[in-house]
């Protein structure tokens, strides 16, 4: 909304417009009235609307054409005056005021106008038979207002017209020539039926209704109001009102009769209190709240956060069967420009057996989206209509803004949900199967029926009776080095194929050039264990690698399904390390918690793993 409002008075001369400001402010008709009155601005805590108001008077015998032009250029609004006691006035109104104002205007963006005919005490009828017309043929005449600058009719009224029509402008919302909402009115307003609608069975209920008004107006309709407004919308429609309550045509009916009634300020308080600016788009300080992430710091949803977002899912699983099929997953999205979830996301979260969003995929994906892009999360909060469901200020009330990872370190554990953990080694290690594994997929015996592919994978994982986040992120490695970006995590994961000799080099390498002197926790894991080993050529083996650089033994992964079990141990390793980042092996003296719990994990591992290499010799 407009933070001031400039009105600019234009007419032939002698028709009263300097009265008519003189009267506003004196409040008494002036026994002396000069050619022009200076500028007036009319302070906010006296306008209707809170709003500061400028009041312009011109003068065709004081000013110049030009000065005239930049007047009407700076006007938000102008009040064209005519003497009720004289037709050439109202003539000159639409053959040189109106082509004045707006003449080289296109249509949606002309300068709305308010006729004004003063001088009504000397008059006995009224002239509105005459103006209804000209009306009629200008579109941008928000109204018409009879006065008097003598006896003081009309003249708050004149000036509070005036001020909502720019406040509450008729244009973006409603077309006169076609009697209808205009295209981008009826998209708000259908994307706030939709959000109101919080059962989603298109229809808004009387408590829906209740809900939508308290949230709007700030009290709630009484009950035969309520039945009153269905009446009407029934009596007017043929669908507007269904099962006693109102659906989308009948509310998009209701906001048209506001506006054609003249009550565009009702329709503007419903928009803006959803967002929505005088151009209809969503405001950048509405979708994109302020919130300070300091460096180090991460960012999780919080319990709010995860309330509404159940509440949301519970609202499209049609079917309850507690998955989101691709058409309820976009009837969720249906209130957004565009749809935020691609087919990646099927490649990113755990699904169904039917290859559905799970409630816990649909979880981890909002997860996802909080850690890596929490602007980009706000603003899909906020097209859900997550400050006028939850009642809150705005959609930072969802996120918690974690504290600094040294913090975490000093005080021993990470209080921190959510993890990330870079996947790094070289291509072809089997580093895409170990990112589809952890979402409970196959895609060595099953193959990838996926279409699209994902660089991170997210689920959850139990550290000390706790559930974490634990997202992977593979690292696409073209050459040998790796720049400090790509190494920055929670924890590293060192993968090498056991079965190509030159694999380990790499892993190495990495670890020397970025972890070895880091705070990092480091956990190698060597892929392809279901393959013959092969020596690797490098100085050391990996496990005296390990060994050296107080790291735990490697951990073998196969991507075969049996060995899914064995799998499991890898991510709660990594998850573990993550959340005790203090236990890096820094200290000389002893071995750390973390890495006792990994060695102890990993000669179970081995041993497990040596037997099965037997067995696979004997077969």
């Amino acid at each position: 909304m407009k933070r001031d409002v400039r009105i600019l008075l234009l007419g032939e001369p002698k028709v009263g417009k300097t009265s008519l400001i003189m009267s506003l402010v004196g409040e008494e008709f002036p026994e002396e009235v000069p050619l022009r009155a200076e500028e007036i601005t009319i302070p906010a805590d006296v306008t209707p609307e809170k709003v500061p108001t400028h009041i312009v008077d011109y003068s065709e015998s004081e000013q110049t054409d030009e000065v005239l032009k930049e007047e009407i250029v700076k006007a938000n609004v102008v009040c064209v005056v005519y003497d009720v006691t004289k037709e050439e006035t109202i003539d000159m109104i639409k053959n040189k005021w109106i082509p004045l104002v707006n003449g080289d205007a296109e249509k949606g963006h002309k300068v709305p106008i308010i006729l004004v005919g003063n001088k009504s005490d000397l008059r006995s009828g009224s002239s509105m038979e005459t103006i209804l017309p000209i009306m009629n043929q200008f579109s941008e005449i928000e109204t018409c207002v009879e006065c008097s600058a003598k006896n003081l009719k009309n003249i708050s009224e004149l000036f509070y017209y005036a001020q909502k029509a720019v406040l509450h402008p008729t244009a973006p919302l409603y077309d006169p020539e076609d009697k209808q909402l205009k295209a981008p009115c009826v998209r708000a307003l259908t994307r706030i039926f939709c959000v109101s609608d919080q059962d989603n069975d298109r229809i808004l209920s009387d408590a829906e209704l209740n809900i939508f008004q308290k949230s709007c107006f700030g009290n709630p309709l009484a009950p035969q109001a309520l039945e009153d407004v269905k009446t009407v919308v029934w009596k007017n429609t043929s669908d507007g009102v269904q099962d006693n309550g109102l659906t989308l045509n009948g509310f998009l009916f209701l906001n048209t009769l506001f506006i054609q009634r003249g009550r565009h300020e009702t329709t503007w308080t419903i928009l803006r209190r959803f967002g929505y600016d005088d151009s209809l788009e969503l405001l950048d300080d509405y979708l994109y709240p302020q919130l300070r992430v300091p460096a180090g710091c991460t960012t999780e949803l919080n319990r709010l956060g995860h309330q509404f977002l159940h509440r949301l899912f519970d609202k499209y699983d049609e079917d309850k069967d507690s998955a989101l099929s691709p058409t309820e997953l976009r009837n969720l999205f249906c209130v957004f420009p565009y749809m935020p979830w691609g087919a990646e996301v099927y490649a990113t979260v755990p699904t169904t057996e039917e290859g559905y969003i799970s409630r816990h995929g649909y979880l981890c994906q909002w997860t996802l989206s909080a850690y890596l892009d929490i602007h980009r999360c706000l603003e899909y909060l906020g097209y859900l209509g997550y400050p006028i469901l939850t009642e809150q200020e705005s959609q930072i009330t969802a996120v918690t803004v974690t504290q600094e990872k040294e913090v975490d370190k000093e005080k021993g554990q990470s209080q921190r949900s959510v993890f990330l953990c870079k996947v790094i080694g070289p291509r072809g290690t089997g580093k895409t199967a170990f990112l589809q594994a952890f979402v409970g997929r196959n895609i060595v015996t099953n193959g990838s029926s996926q279409s699209a592919f994902s660089l991170y994978t997210v689920n959850t994982v139990q550290v000390s009776n706790q559930e974490k986040y634990l997202i992977l992120y593979e690292v696409d490695v073209e050459t040998e080095f790796l720049k400090a970006s790509d190494a920055s995590c929670d924890v590293a994961c060192l993968m090498y194929d056991t079965s190509d000799p030159q694999s380990f080099d790499y892993c190495a390498s990495i670890y020397k050039q970025h972890y070895m002197e880091s705070r990092v926790p480091c956990v190698l894991v060597a892929s392809k264990a279901d393959l013959p080993e092969a020596k690797q050529l490098h100085g050391t083996t990996p496990t005296e690698f390990c060994y050296k650089h107080r790291l735990p033994p490697p951990l073998p992964f196969s991507a075969l399904a049996h060995d899914s079990n064995r799998n499991d141990i890898i991510y709660t390793k990594l998850a573990w390390a993550a959340m005790f980042p203090h236990l890096d092996g820094s200290d000389a003296n002893g071995t750390p918690l973390w890495l006792k719990v990994a060695l102890g994990a990993a000669v179970v591992t081995v041993l497990g793993f040596a037997v099965y290499r037997a067995l696979a010799r004997h077969k």
